[in-house]
Order: structure tokens, then C-alpha cells, then sequence
């Protein structure tokens, strides 16, 4: 059988591109950048530089993921290029902050955003989220498509009527943050400009998933960047719009510092009661982000499973050929990171590490003849993966500078992946004698 009828098109690739970036990021960062930046230009630059790194990023895992034909995203392409160490640091960081981190986050979002309705949803309600939709995901594929389907349509259609009403209606009488002055020039060179960067770039956080895509799409040098770009542009552009809804609508007082941004612009937009319809939608919005992430990130967890003996118990299937051990073993460590940490601290650690891993991902398309890359054949290609690793040491720099405490929890969690590594290939290499 031909396995063209498996494959997908450039438009159901762009949806799955939009579908994993649009999350948590979009609706709670604006609040912490605009502690420290509040020109209006500035923001804006914060997320075309976003959008470009995004692009750029996605361009690069295109072409390792046409070269390693598509299958093992970031763990393949350490492992094979660098050592299998860093393989396996990459699959651990996967489990514990790069699909785990992100579930407690939209968890927490959505706590957050449902307490408009004068009740605390605190840890309890986030980890019952957690485990509802983990076990929505347990039943079967059919079941657990027609479930994560439904809540990334109210995702999009949400979007698209949340910039219309935005853009459409008109300020409200308690101010805007709107500021189009001179002083981005100053703001830019701000060590703060740099740290609101690492926000912004989580919130750009699914431009990989082309690597786990790559070999699933037809005409793969055609469709794959024609997808990366038209996904990545239309995510951009919805950004900057969402950010001058929450710009337009409410002043730098009300939003500073606040993870609810949204729905504290929405409140100004439409009144106490449609604000508080807009906070639901962005509630259901995020199941799909807690779905999406649990599902893919069950999937690679049970791959690095499979191959390394401590993990091997996560990687069996039920009955229906679903990962359950997986999925609840990330709903279980995103209640633990739920309990252990701020919302804004959990926020930092992991954009830290994962803008880490990517930069090290995309520095493997170094290694990359000319001959063997099969979608850009100029050497101008270069210039993406350059520009992503100088924006990233940029952006990292200043993170660990000024959050110093945040950034050493991350990093002590990969450290914490390497002493499991050497254990692990110790202890399978006495019960393999």
C-alpha cells in the first residue's frame, strides 16, 4: 500500500503548527512585560522578533527533519550528531519541563482566569483538570481525536472573534496602555527588554513540532516551509493583535504585573458580565493546549521508554493501543510542578531550558552538508540558524543574570537527568551480563 494516503497537505500541516503554539503565553505575558516595558513599540518588537525566531527555528528543524527522515525530533538529532547523552538529557526534559511544565501552566491559567467568577480555583481545581482530560485521552484514538479536535476549534474560532470584537470596539473609559513615543529607543536596551524575550519565545513554543511532522506531509521540501510559514505568520500576526486588544482596552496600572490579562481587558471591552464569558473561552481554549501537550508529549516519552531501561514502564500501551502510563505520568509530574512552584517562577525555568535545548537542537543543522540538506541549497540558509543561536545566548544571558533563581532550578534539573543517565546505562548494562 502506498503510504501517499497517510500523508497530509500544507494546510492540515499549518493547522497543526498554529494549534500547538497558540497556549498559555499569549494570555498571561503581557502582564510581566509590561512591569518593565510599556512603549507600545517595544511590545510589538518583542513579538516580530518572536515570530522571526519562531520562523527561523522551524526552518532549521525542517531541514533535520527532511535529513532524519521526520522521526525523533530533537532526541535524534543530539544523539546522532553530538552523544547519546545529550539524547537522552533532551527526552528527560521533554518529560519534565517540555510537556509537563506547560500542562501545569494551562492549568494554572485557566485558575486564574475562572476566579472572575468570585470563587478561588486554585491547585485542587488545576490538578483535577489535569487528570480529567489525562483520562479523556485514555480511552481511545478516535476518542481522544474527536476531544482534542473540539477544544482547538473553539481555540481558533475564539481567537478570530476575540480580535474582531477587540479591534472593532472602541477604548473604554478606564485608559488604554497604547504609548507611541520615542522611548523604545531606551526600552530596547534594557536588560528587561532581553528577559521579556524569553517569555515571548515560550509563547512561541510548537514551531518544533515541524520536526514531528516532517515525515507525515507530502512534497515535504514544498509543502513543509509553505506550512512553517503561513502557521507561523498567521500566529504573529494574532499575537500582536491580542496584545493591542489588551493594549487598547485597559492602562498599565490594571494589567502590570497580573497573569489574567485578558480577561481584565475583556472586563473594560464588554462589561463585567461578557468579560466574564470571554475568561471562560479562554479557559475551554486552554483544555486544548493541556490535551495537545499530554498527547504528544505521551508518545515521545513512551519512545525514550522504550529505550532506556528506568523509563521502560512508561513505555507499555492499554488495550487500545494508548500510552496511559505515559499521559499520567506527565499529569503527574505537571501537579507536582504545580505544587512546588509560582505560576511566574514555573513560567521562567521553563522558557530558560527550553530555549537551551532548542539552541542546541537547531546548532546540530551546523553539521549539515551542503548536499545533505534537501529543502534550502543555498549556504544563505545559514543565516537562520546564526541569528536563532545569537538571539538565544542573548536572551539566556540575561535570564540567568536576572533570574538567577528561576535558571538554577532549571539547570539543576538537567543536572538531575544526567546522574539518572549514568545510573541508567549502569544499571542496564549489569542486567544486560
Amino acid at each position: 500500500m502506498s503510504t501517499a494516503t497517510h500523508q497530509i497537505g500544507w494546510k492540515t500541516a499549518a493547522a497543526i503548527v498554529v494549534s500547538n503554539m497558540i497556549g498559555t503565553g499569549i494570555f498571561t505575558t503581557l502582564g510581566f512585560q509590561l512591569s518593565d516595558i510599556t512603549n507600545t513599540y517595544s511590545i510589538f518588537l518583542l513579538w516580530i522578533i518572536g515570530g522571526i525566531l519562531a520562523l527561523f527555528g522551524a526552518f532549521c528543524y525542517a531541514e533535520l527533519g527532511s535529513y532524519f527522515k521526520g522521526n525523533g525530533g530533537d532526541y535524534i538529532y543530539l544523539k546522532e550528531t553530538y552523544h547519546p547523552v545529550f539524547g537522552y538529557l533532551v527526552s528527560w526534559i521533554s518529560l519534565i519541563i517540555g510537556f509537563s511544565a506547560p500542562v501545569a501552566l494551562a492549568a494554572l491559567a485557566m485558575s486564574k482566569y475562572l476566579s472572575a467568577f468570585n470563587y478561588t480555583f486554585g491547585n485542587g481545581f488545576a490538578t483535577a483538570v489535569i487528570f480529567i482530560v489525562a483520562a479523556a485521552l485514555s480511552f481511545s484514538l478516535k476518542a481522544s481525536s474527536r476531544f482534542h479536535n473540539f477544544f482547538t476549534f473553539i481555540k481558533i474560532a475564539f481567537i478570530i472573534v476575540l480580535v474582531i470584537l477587540g479591534v472593532g470596539l472602541s477604548g473604554s473609559d478606564a485608559g488604554n496602555s497604547l504609548e507611541f513615543s520615542s522611548s523604545w529607543q531606551d526600552e530596547i536596551m534594557l536588560p528587561a527588554f532581553a528577559t521579556s524575550l524569553v517569555f515571548v519565545t515560550y509563547s512561541y513554543t510548537g514551531w518544533n513540532s515541524a520536526s514531528y511532522i516532517a515525515g507525515e506531509i507530502k512534497d515535504v521540501q514544498k509543502n513543509l516551509p509553505k506550512a512553517l510559514i503561513v502557521g507561523t505568520v498567521f500566529v504573529t500576526l494574532s499575537y500582536l493583535l491580542v496584545n493591542f486588544i489588551m493594549l487598547k482596552h485597559a492602562p498599565v496600572s490594571q494589567l502590570a504585573g497580573k497573569e489574567d490579562v485578558m480577561g481584565e481587558a475583556a472586563r473594560n471591552m464588554l462589561g463585567v458580565s461578557f468579560g466574564k464569558i470571554v475568561n471562560i473561552f479562554i479557559a475551554l481554549q486552554l483544555i486544548a493546549t493541556i490535551s495537545g501537550y499530554l498527547w504528544v508529549g505521551s508518545r515521545l516519552t513512551q519512545a525514550f521508554a522504550k529505550e532506556n531501561h528506568l523509563w521502560r514502564y512508561l513505555a507499555v500501551n492499554n488495550k487500545k493501543g494508548i500510552p496511559v502510563r505515559a499521559i499520567f505520568a506527565h499529569a503527574v509530574i505537571a501537579t507536582v510542578i504545580i505544587l512546588t512552584g509560582s505560576f511566574k517562577e514555573i513560567f521562567v525555568y521553563t522558557a530558560f531550558i527550553l530555549q537551551l535545548f532548542a539552541s542546541l537542537s537547531i546548532s546540530t543543522v551546523f553539521f549539515l552538508k551542503k548536499g545533505q540538506r534537501k529543502i534550502f541549497k543555498s549556504n544563505i540558509f545559514y543565516i537562520f540558524p546564526a541569528v536563532f543561536l545569537l538571539f538565544s545566548i542573548y536572551i539566556l544571558y540575561f535570564t540567568l543574570i536576572h533570574n538567577p533563581k528561576e535558571s538554577i532550578i532549571g539547570l539543576g534539573i538537567v543536572v538531575f537527568g544526567l546522574i539518572l543517565y549514568f545510573i541508567d546505562r549502569k544499571f542496564f548494562k549489569k542486567t544486560a551480563e
